[in-house]
């Protein structure tokens, strides 16, 4: 079975019991909420035999195979490896399920994720199914960033949001996952994640509290010249980049705040709030402001994979941030 989780009760109501399904959904919204298990639920509740209410039954044919992963109408399509694009063959074997009969003589259901990551031939390729699939068709399409999707994918189907659950939700069920967390630990989490319980989860488990910890300790260390920039750039090795250019953008962006509200309440988690006030103090905005421009599109080249010399890189910004407080 599918997770079910207590932020998606409204919308599972909502689409489950719809008296007629489309040919096609867009579910959409931040990652790390819980979208594919959403999906994950609906597919079987739509290949289900005899569903129990809302939800698929679990026991019948249907649902037997499809725990397997060995049910012949169903076909869920994703990168062949994590972060790469979907290509146009696969979208080509997505289509050929399509126009086929389904076997047990019920629905057939595609799931697709992330859609975002089908290239223009790719997306190209399923325009048709999506206008007009063959027989009781279902495609459920899931997507983190439905900007990037062409307007004629996104037309063709219904599109339905997943917004992000409510920071008291997220925090009870946060604490159920990790009864041992202190609430301040949860909290730190659940910011740390944007939000996302799921992704907050996820870091957890990838350690990220220490590894921020550790990075916040060498920024301090950086700012009194206690270390230095290439020092501190080969010993962080075991940071994630996409995390430190997050929360290197997020001090940036940080310190603007303050600069033009002088609001100390809204300096971000506790262990950089002197640090924040501190280069919002003493370096001018101008290069705060250029500083955060080239956070942005650097964050964007370790986003999209470039060839990228990770010490080179880290050894740069650094340099840049211990010079923000100094002349200019």
């Amino acid at each position: 079975m599918a997770d079910a989780y207590p932020w998606q009760d409204s919308l599972w109501q909502h689409l489950a019991g719809r008296p007629r399904h489309a040919h096609a959904y867009l579910l959409h919204g931040p990652s790390g909420i819980g979208k594919r298990a959403l999906a994950d639920r609906l597919m079987a509740r739509l290949l289900c035999q005899s569903p129990a209410g809302l939800d698929a039954c679990g026991q019948c044919k249907s649902c037997l195979l499809l725990a397997a992963n060995t049910h012949p109408d169903a076909f869920v399509l994703e990168p062949e490896e994590v972060d790469k694009a979907i290509r146009v063959d696969q979208v080509r074997e997505l289509v050929e399920f399509v126009v086929q009969t389904a076997q047990l003589g019920g629905r057939k259901v595609v799931l697709l994720e992330p859609a975002e990551a089908m290239n223009l031939n790719a997306s190209n390729a399923l325009l048709k199914s999506l206008e007009e699939p063959s027989g009781d068709t279902v495609l459920l399409l899931v997507s983190h960033q439905p900007s990037r999707l062409l307007p004629t994918i996104k037309s063709r189907c219904v599109q339905q949001a997943c917004p992000l659950p409510g920071k008291t939700q997220s925090l009870a069920w946060l604490g159920s996952a990790l009864p041992d967390a202190a609430p301040e630990e949860l909290h730190e989490l659940l910011v740390l994640a944007g939000g996302s319980p799921l992704s907050a989860l996820r870091l957890e488990g990838q350690g990220v509290r220490a590894q921020r910890a550790e990075v916040v300790e060498g920024v301090k260390k950086l700012l009194k010249q206690q270390v230095g920039a290439s020092q501190l750039a080969e010993g962080w090795n075991a940071v994630p980049l996409p995390l430190l250019f997050d929360w290197f953008c997020d001090w940036a962006q940080l310190m603007l705040r303050f600069q033009l509200t002088r609001d100390e309440t809204g300096l971000g988690l506790a262990d950089m709030r002197k640090v924040v006030q501190y280069l919002a103090d003493k370096a001018p905005q101008h290069k705060v402001l250029a500083m955060q421009d080239w956070l942005l599109q650097q964050r964007q080249k370790v986003l999209n994979k470039a060839n990228l010399n990770r010490v080179l890189l880290l050894e740069a910004l650094l340099v840049q941030w211990a010079s923000l407080p100094g002349p200019g």
